[in-house]
């Protein structure tokens, strides 16, 4: 349970990423506010989402103080950017197509479920990470919170290509986590608002051709309420969950980044039935209670873990 060297404390790292996880899950809630006025579709929004987070992230790198260039080299850096992009532009558009495949809670539930699965055995694999037995217990119920609050309704239909679809969903999750968490290790300088840009840039490419396919311009009567949900998709769930998400997860455990980052259908299933006036089940409070109980374990002992390591490295040799 080593920790990596970086310029983020571990503390501040992890408030990141929980932020960035509760604002990925109010994505949800806007998309379905656009889908009930519009007819624009879900490769079409993912579109919209990763050109509005590019123009926003842009704009934030013109206008922030000029400072020195990031010393990172230049093989490096091009293994970020096309890692990430290439991760983020199949995890949305496979997710959505296992979603339109075998439908939302089974395309959810193998998405986000084996994720953290493929995260723990490739964090073994190339990193030597060791969740040991606490984080095997935390990670499983997390796996199980997000069981209950996904499937706890009835009609579930599981489909072998929607379930297929799902797992290139998590491994494209995966291997953003991965990447930025191996590059990571070494505390060398990072950017990233720049990494976050050039993920949405190649992701916009990637997704263009089918937005296009799907329809770019949606039709309305209420386009005043579509572009301001659209402008809010881009900001904040994008811009900035992302630029934040990149940042603190250089600095946390992969495991763990990835059992915080369901905190995003928490967050949503909250949105739901609060703004949305869904009825409140038992699944949905039972699954938002393991899930917070298995983000708040892993975010303690990743705490607990940094305090040690930074003790250890103060007593003189």
């Amino acid at each position: 349970m080593s920790n990596p060297v970086s310029g983020l404390p571990v503390g501040r790292s992890l408030f990141y990423l929980i932020v960035a996880g509760v604002a990925w899950g109010t994505a949800g809630a806007a998309a379905s506010l656009i889908f009930e006025v519009s007819d624009l579709g879900p490769l079409a929004l993912s579109f919209w989402r990763c050109l509005g987070g590019l123009v926003l992230l842009l704009a934030a790198l013109a206008l922030r103080p000029r400072r020195a260039a990031a010393a990172e080299p230049r093989r490096r850096r091009v293994l970020r950017v096309l890692g990430t992009g290439v991760g983020l532009t199949v995890f949305q558009s496979a997710y959505f197509a296992a979603v339109e495949a075998t439908g939302l809670a089974v395309g959810t539930v193998v998405t986000l479920g084996a994720g953290p699965v493929f995260i723990a055995i490739g964090a073994r694999l190339t990193m030597g990470e060791r969740l040991g037995r606490g984080g095997l217990t935390a990670v499983a119920g997390a796996l199980a919170g997000l069981a209950v609050l996904v499937l706890g309704g009835d009609g579930a239909t599981v489909r072998p290509a929607g379930v297929a679809l799902a797992l290139l969903s998590a491994a494209g999750y995966a291997t953003i986590t991965l990447l930025t968490r191996w590059l990571g290790r070494d505390g060398g300088a990072t950017d990233s608002l720049a990494t976050s840009a050039w993920a949405f840039g190649i992701g916009a490419v990637g997704l263009l051709p089918m937005a296009a396919a799907e329809g770019l311009v949606p039709h309305t009567v209420q386009a005043a309420q579509v572009v301001t949900l659209l402008v809010y998709v881009a900001a904040v769930p994008t811009a900035l969950a992302y630029a934040l998400y990149f940042a603190g997860a250089a600095a946390v455990r992969a495991a763990t980044v990835s059992v915080i980052m369901l905190l995003e259908p928490v967050s949503a299933a909250v949105i739901a039935v609060v703004v949305l006036r869904e009825r409140l089940t038992a699944a949905t409070v039972v699954g938002t209670l393991l899930l917070l109980v298995a983000v708040a374990g892993l975010a303690f002992a990743e705490a607990r873990s940094a305090a040690h390591a930074r003790r250890r490295a103060s007593v003189p040799a």
